[in-house]
């Protein structure tokens, strides 16, 4: 079948089970999921979704998400967008329901999950995410740019290239304050391209004839940062603008009060004081790895996988962009991508210690390819978070990568990542270091594989009691006729007997501030961005 046929089937098959084009009220999608607004919760057949052979998952939210995975939700999107319109265009009038009971059910869906997610700080984490997962593809880009420019120049290849390549991979970061405030401002609802026109004064050369706090501005002090603040502090001085200037004088003073006004305070006062901030990041970073870096590790890719459960891994995002922006790579990205080497040594261990639960090892089988690369999402909610257990065992496997990676940091081999996202294998191509691409990929790979045979290990041994292995070490394969009826087999079931579905206590771009991927996404990807992890 042509892809672009596969995709369409495989929209046309989720479109009847979200209740039709008639119920959907919005489509986006992330780096793995398919987002969309419904209008009737009910109207939606969870389990015939998640038997489907593209779907890794589903994930409930402000939005429903559908876990496909990267590539194929940014292919899949479009033609089930197509499939939505041609749906309303053929029948355009609503399905006749009482609007007292569709409120009644909307309501009551709406204040079950707002109550566990809608904390106002994991709205703010998810704002912060809103602003930086939309760059992660530049970054991803122009960071594979960076390394083969890199492995060009010290191997002399290419003379007459490498400048080119140079200029593309750094076009992107050095005007990355001018994305971030056009996306800041979007976010907390003023206007884009002020929020940009304010932020580009930090990277803008002229700011080097400035003199601030007795210090002269350097170009692109305070980094993201700084953008992040300029381009708030504009949007409240715009919204105050839009309250008490004229109407008719709205279109002339409103955008010049907010670039002056905003404008001065960036450079009398924002971009020392997020330069400072970010100066000290990076300093803390560094001392961090350095005089503790085994123990910082340990704990990073211990704590990283509950932090994505919580949501609270978005808060990582500035924090990888303004590493990358100051040095060129991040170095925490390589250690919390351990978390994702002890998930899968722990999905491992899971799949020999259920031989005869066909269900729980296909999905192993099924989504261990993802979790190698990086996606996370089909072994935390198909295997080892329902299990419980073994989702505490992945944990130890990335507690031990992470030591492992951060041992060697603090040994002077430092391991960074030069965008974020990527996870897994997918990170090989992205990694930097100081000592040489070679050893930078020795010390990651083998991090990679001390996660693993950890995680493995732990689940194998600790990672079962006797009760769970009696309820679990049996088929548990749906009838045939399910099976035929919903075309392929049930997810992994949970430990209440249900199949397996992504309603923990959080997901990596959705249960906290939407997370991520990383993802998350990678471990941020905030995909606010995709579970990698």
């Amino acid at each position: 079948m042509a892809t672009e046929d596969k995709n369409r089937a495989t929209a046309a098959a989720i479109l009847p089970l979200v209740g039709g084009a008639a119920n959907v009220s919005s489509i986006a999608h992330c780096m793995t999921r398919l987002r969309l607004g419904l209008h009737d919760r009910s109207l939606v057949d969870d389990e015939a979704l998640k038997a489907l052979p593209a779907v890794m998952g589903v994930v409930e939210d402000d939005t429903y998400q559908i876990v496909l995975g990267p590539g194929t939700v940014a292919r899949v999107t479009p033609e089930f967008e197509q499939l939505v319109e041609e749906g309303r265009e053929a029948a355009p009038a609503p399905v006749t329901v009482s609007a007292d009971d569709l409120a009644a059910q909307g309501a009551a869906i709406k204040a079950q999950q707002k109550a566990k997610n809608a904390t106002p700080f994991k709205l703010f984490l998810r704002k912060i995410a809103n602003i930086f997962v939309p760059l992660i593809p530049a970054l991803i880009g122009c960071g594979i740019i960076a390394g083969l420019n890199g492995l060009l120049v010290n191997l002399g290849w290419l003379p007459a290239v490498t400048p080119a390549l140079a200029a593309m991979a750094s076009g992107f970061m050095a005007l990355i304050a001018v994305f971030v405030g056009y996306n800041t401002a979007k976010e907390f609802g003023g206007t884009p391209i002020l929020g940009g026109a304010v932020a580009a004064i930090i990277v803008f050369p002229g700011v080097a004839n400035i003199d601030a706090f007795g210090q002269t501005l350097s170009p692109g002090q305070g980094g993201v940062l700084g953008a992040l603040g300029a381009a708030v502090l504009a949007v409240y001085v715009e919204k105050w603008c839009r309250r008490w200037v004229p109407e008719a004088l709205d279109v002339l003073v409103t955008p010049t009060l907010t670039v002056l006004i905003s404008g001065l305070a960036t450079i009398f006062g924002l971009m020392y004081v997020a330069g400072e901030i970010s100066s000290a990041i990076g300093t803390f970073a560094d001392w961090l790895l350095s005089n503790g870096g085994a123990g910082a590790g340990f704990v990073l890719g211990g704590l990283f996988l509950p932090l994505v459960m919580l949501g609270l891994h978005q808060a990582l995002i500035p924090i990888h962009t303004t590493l990358i922006e100051q040095q060129g790579y991040t170095v925490l990205l390589p250690i919390l991508a351990m978390a994702g080497a002890g998930q899968v040594g722990a999905a491992m261990a899971v799949y020999f210690r259920l031989p005869r639960n066909e269900s729980i090892r296909r999905t192993i089988k099924s989504a261990l390819p993802a979790g190698l690369l990086g996606v996370g999402e089909p072994l935390i909610y198909g295997v080892s978070l329902p299990l419980g257990r073994p989702f505490i065992t992945a944990c130890v496997g990335g507690a031990f990568g992470g030591g492992f990676v951060g041992l060697f940091n603090q040994l002077g081999d430092t391991v960074g990542s030069t965008a974020i996202g990527p996870s897994g294998w997918a990170l090989f191509p992205l990694l930097d270091g100081n000592h040489g691409l070679g050893s930078t990929i020795a010390i990651y790979g083998a991090g990679l594989l001390v996660g693993y045979v950890a995680g493995f290990l732990a689940t194998y041994f600790f990672g079962f009691s006797k009760d769970l292995l009696t309820e679990f070490n049996v088929s548990q394969d749906p009838a045939p006729s399910t099976v035929a009826a919903t075309g392929g087999p049930h997810p992994s079931p949970d430990s209440d007997g249900d199949t397996g579905r992504a309603n923990g206590p959080g997901s990596t771009d959705s249960a906290g501030p939407d997370s991520t991927d990383p993802g998350s996404a990678g471990p941020d990807s905030p995909e606010k961005a995709p579970a990698r992890v």
